[in-house]
């Protein structure tokens, strides 16, 4: 079967957790750029990663890539590419986004305009019409270029990946599901350890922590603007993804993991929310101010977005809030916490050095994400193990 292939954009500084995703679906990895990843797959990736990947913002098919410094060589070299194996005669397309960084060309309205333009002459003589209707299916093109190389996709996603569907109501500021996700996904913590998120706002930490413990594929109720591609996806791949997504949900999975928030109202959302996905009965939310936090459990985990100060009388507010938040981990001194904000002196506030801090951009800003290890659990003895799992001698 012809193999297709594919890029996956991701958040910066979290494209290992991206390529681990798709290794772990079966694909063969291409390259890993910043904030993108290149892999190989058949027809039926298209509709499984766009099901399965929690951490990418959409799945895009690479049509080609070339070198271009002039608006004349993007004309020709766009025209060159093979459109007709991707686009049908009565195909609504269209550039809807250029992004450009490190090149001669600049402008992306002019990117934009000319790459459309190049498209439908090379349409002209492949389909020997001079006008197309665009009465069909929607193929929306992406153009990335990056020192003068110009590579370009057809977007199969349409709305980003981190709608997964289930967030209706959200807080201030909230994370947006993908990097969520992503950050889970950096931590040790697996459905056995108890999660505390208790900044959870609209309960996104909770509820990516909830379906990725039960095994609830993010991508399984909503749609996606290739599965109107007869012509390049046809429809048994998207029925057989959520079909194999269906098997994997574990039905009966016992979790506990809790999202507390000062805000009462935003509490109603995060429940709502969370209802919405699939995982209301997995977590307990609850009205309770961050100073309050205690646990009577060890190992635990937290993981959290706290507010970082986007206006100033805020940003005056932030030193004692970070000392605050500091004592409250304190009390839970066999916990690993791990903790996402822009504000550069979280850590000397929290009032410890992190066991290691990683610089992601969420969207534009800069942000860091503390991490404080706790002790490992101890392990359990044989004789408390279900039976089986002791030590064979």
């Amino acid at each position: 079967m012809e193999e297709i292939e594919f890029i996956a954009p991701c958040h910066f500084g979290l494209e290992a957790v991206l390529k681990r995703e798709i290794i772990d679906l079966g694909y063969d990895i291409v390259g890993v750029e910043d904030g993108r990843v290149t892999f190989r797959g058949d027809k039926s990736a298209l509709a499984r990663t766009n099901v399965f990947i929690r951490t990418a913002e959409r799945i895009m098919i690479k049509v080609g890539s070339f070198r271009a410094e002039t608006f004349d060589e993007l004309f020709e070299e766009t025209k060159k590419l093979s459109w007709e194996k991707y686009l049908p005669r009565d195909g609504r397309f269209w550039v809807t986004k250029a992004t450009t960084n490190k090149s001669k060309l600049f402008s992306s309205s002019d990117i934009q305009s000319i790459v459309k333009k190049a498209i439908v002459e090379k349409m002209k003589q492949k389909y020997n019409i001079s006008w197309f209707e665009e009465s069909g299916a929607d193929y929306p093109i992406r153009v990335f270029i990056f020192k003068d190389i110009v590579t370009v996709a057809l977007d199969t996603s349409g709305v980003s990946l981190h709608k997964r569907g289930y967030r209706q109501l959200v807080g201030k500021a909230p994370i947006s599901e993908t990097l969520a996700a992503a950050l889970i996904m950096l931590t040790p913590w697996n459905k056995d350890r108890i999660l505390v998120d208790p900044f959870c706002g609209s309960g996104t930490f909770p509820i990516e922590a909830a379906m990725l413990g039960a095994c609830i594929a993010p991508g399984m109720h909503r749609e996606f603007t290739a599965q109107k591609w007869h012509n390049l996806a046809p429809e048994r791949i998207w029925d057989e993804a959520v079909a194999e997504a269906e098997e994997q949900i574990l039905r009966d999975v016992e979790m506990n993991i809790q999202g507390y928030d000062i805000d009462a109202g935003i509490i109603k959302c995060a429940m709502k929310n969370a209802r919405a996905a699939g995982v209301g009965d997995y977590i307990h939310f609850q009205q309770r101010d961050m100073r309050e936090l205690s646990n009577p459990k060890k190992y635990g985990f937290i993981i959290t977005n706290p507010p970082y100060g986007e206006r100033m009388e805020e940003k005056a507010e932030l030193p004692k809030l970070y000392k605050d938040i500091g004592k409250s981990f304190d009390r839970l001194d066999t916990w690993s916490k791990f903790i996402i904000t822009s504000y550069e002196e979280a850590e000397k506030y929290l009032g410890r050095k992190a066991t290691k801090n990683r610089k992601i951009y969420n969207g534009m800003i800069k942000s860091y994400y503390y991490q404080y290890m706790g002790p490992k659990p101890p392990r359990r003895k044989a004789e408390e193990l279900p039976e089986g799992r002791g030590d064979k001698g």
